[in-house]
């Protein structure tokens, strides 16, 4: 559903479209909880594979930076008091340099971690905006290319797109039964 929708809207721009990609993109980073793959399955579905995952990637960079920026500035001015009642925000507050970029670097490379929750430990950490920029756009890369690729994969509806849905939902399946198992 929302893939067809960016896709109607991608027309509907033409030449812009890349630009209204990278903004979506960004508009998703700053959420924080929604997931990006609709606008990858999207920008392989209208540009091809290879640039499709270029502009994925280009737009989940900035989103990153720009949130960030924001998610720091926030933190710093609406929740103060917060950082200092968590622990692991305590930690992370104390986090920096190498440990810091190697923490960000470390999160990106898993493809299923959520980019706002990553994003929010760079954030709480003391690495600047120039490390979070590298350690996030690198630990990017991997993921993405997995996760283009799945979702290319699946689009196709060829043999391995199906085994890849197979494990996704048997992966969910597996996920809410141990969650209700627990009660």
């Amino acid at each position: 559903m929302w893939r067809d929708q960016v896709l109607d809207w991608f027309s509907a721009v033409g030449p812009f479209a890349i630009v209204l990609s990278i903004l979506i993109n960004t508009f998703i980073s700053i959420l924080a909880f929604m997931p990006s793959v609709f606008l990858t399955a999207a920008n392989l579905a209208f540009f091809g594979f290879w640039l499709g995952t270029l502009i994925s990637f280009l737009g989940e960079s900035i989103g990153a930076v720009v949130s960030f920026w924001l998610y720091r500035k926030g933190i710093k001015k609406f929740a103060p008091d917060a950082l200092m009642k968590n622990k692991w925000l305590m930690k992370l507050q104390e986090t920096g340099g190498r440990k810091a970029f190697l923490l960000v670097l470390t999160l990106r490379l898993f493809p299923f971690a959520p980019s706002g929750l990553v994003t929010l430990a760079g954030a709480t950490s003391r690495i600047g905006i120039v490390g979070f920029a590298v350690a996030s756009t690198v630990g990017k890369v991997p993921a993405l290319l997995l996760e283009a690729f799945s979702v290319y994969q699946v689009l196709q509806w060829n043999t391995a797109g199906k085994v890849i849905l197979a494990v996704v939902a048997a992966g969910v399946v597996l996920v809410v039964l141990r969650g209700r198992l627990r009660k």
